[in-house]
């Protein structure tokens, strides 16, 4: 029985990644100025940072629940094997939705065969762990292990990362322990990870050169083997800023690669402008 990946537009791969790799994409809705957008699809990341700047405040939701019943119905109807890696369950009901619309298809398909995996991650963490399903997909690697591998590649995801303002994500509920955070002083740089599949704040740092020395020793402390690591940067319609820090991360870790990429509409909605995000594994599989 073939398998078909599912992945949804949080992932922050680009619409031709999708394309060329064979992924079903499943768009996240972005609403702004009264209109509706399919993240990826109707409306592109620039769009929206354009919009922020502006002054606009985009605002979110979650993947269709019709979407997900054609797409997943489709699947049953194919006689194909399906795995979904989903958005982290902390920041959106994507997760929770696909579940209940899968059981609901299985009452009318009891063969449906769908494998829902919450990844825990956001961004390029959860592009990273997509990536790798791709690979092993298309290299003839079985659904068994896939799924131990998005698990296990999602379970050991670091993510870190900082926002030029966190008012974005204050409002949309998406940071816990914000409040410290607020209101910082001028040329101040927040540090956030993820925690259980939550945005948390870790430090504050003066300047932009003693940020990305902190997360060069933060990634030296966490990391595995990042040599023989995929490491991925995303940004906030900034890619000179994701360049450099590119460069520092080569320099100081020669990782096989570094793969860069806008951050989407529906994550970019809630970071603003300016973000940089880095995303590698602390353990190895």
């Amino acid at each position: 029985m073939t398998v078909k990946l599912f992945a949804d537009s949080a992932s922050d791969l680009p619409a031709a990644y999708f394309n060329e790799h064979n992924i079903e994409l499943l768009p996240l809705k972005v609403h702004i100025d009264g209109q509706d957008y399919e993240d990826l699809i109707t409306i592109e990341p620039k769009t929206v940072f354009d919009k922020i700047r502006d002054g606009h405040m985009p605002k979110t939701s979650q993947v269709s629940p019709d979407l997900f019943l054609k797409k997943f119905t489709q699947l049953a109807e194919s006689n194909q094997s399906g795995i979904y890696v989903a958005f982290s369950s902390q920041l959106s009901g994507t997760y929770q939705t696909a579940v209940m619309i899968r059981d609901q298809v299985k009452e009318d398909y009891p063969d449906l065969d769908l494998t829902i995996i919450d990844s825990k991650c956001a961004s390029l963490g959860y592009g990273l762990v997509v990536m790798k399903a791709a690979e092993l997909l298309n290299n003839g690697g079985t659904k068994e292990e896939i799924i131990e591998a998005s698990r296990f590649n999602s379970e050991h995801m670091e993510h870190l990362f900082t926002v030029e303002d966190l008012e974005y994500l204050a409002k949309g509920g998406r940071v816990s322990k914000a409040s410290a955070f607020l209101g910082g002083l001028l040329n101040i740089k927040p540090l956030l990870h993820m925690e259980d599949g939550k945005l948390v704040p870790l430090e504050k740092l003066r300047g932009k050169k003693k940020l990305l020395k902190r997360i060069l020793d933060m990634m030296e402390e966490r990391g595995e083997n990042l040599s023989d690591q995929v490491i991925a940067i995303s940004h906030g319609d900034d890619e000179e800023f994701a360049l450099e820090m590119k460069q520092l991360i080569e320099e100081k870790f020669s990782p096989k690669d570094v793969y860069i990429s806008i951050i989407g509409c529906a994550i970019g909605s809630h970071t603003g402008t300016g973000t940089l995000a880095i995303f590698f594994l602390n353990q190895h599989s």
